[in-house]
């Protein structure tokens, strides 16, 4: 039995960062970087380029046990998406061709 949700635990990293105001969770993307890597042994796992200009970028740990969804603004500034357990890779959809979509 679980005492502590990772999920719960991930949320606490961002929780020092964030205003006392119902804002997202956000912080210097370096410091963000050095917490997810330090203490959750997360690493980018799948990154992207949004519409508004942000990087969205997916952190798992080793084996998955832990996620992290972090989007960083063209500032510098990341914050907190999504949080939780068990991650899971998939395949790239592909075309008859055989190159990803």
């Amino acid at each position: 039995m679980r005492l502590v949700s990772p999920l719960f635990v991930v949320w606490t990293l961002f929780l020092p960062l964030a205003p006392a105001k119902a804002e997202p969770a956000c912080g210097h993307r370096a410091d963000v970087l050095k917490e997810l890597s330090e203490r959750y042994k997360e690493a980018s796992v799948a990154l992207g380029l949004a519409s508004n200009g942000s990087l969205l970028e997916v952190f798992s740990s080793n084996g998955g046990a832990t996620w992290t969804i972090i989007a960083t603004s063209p500032s510098g500034t990341s914050c907190l998406v999504a949080a939780g357990e068990d991650w899971q890779p998939t395949k790239p959809v592909t075309q008859a061709s055989g190159h990803p979509v």
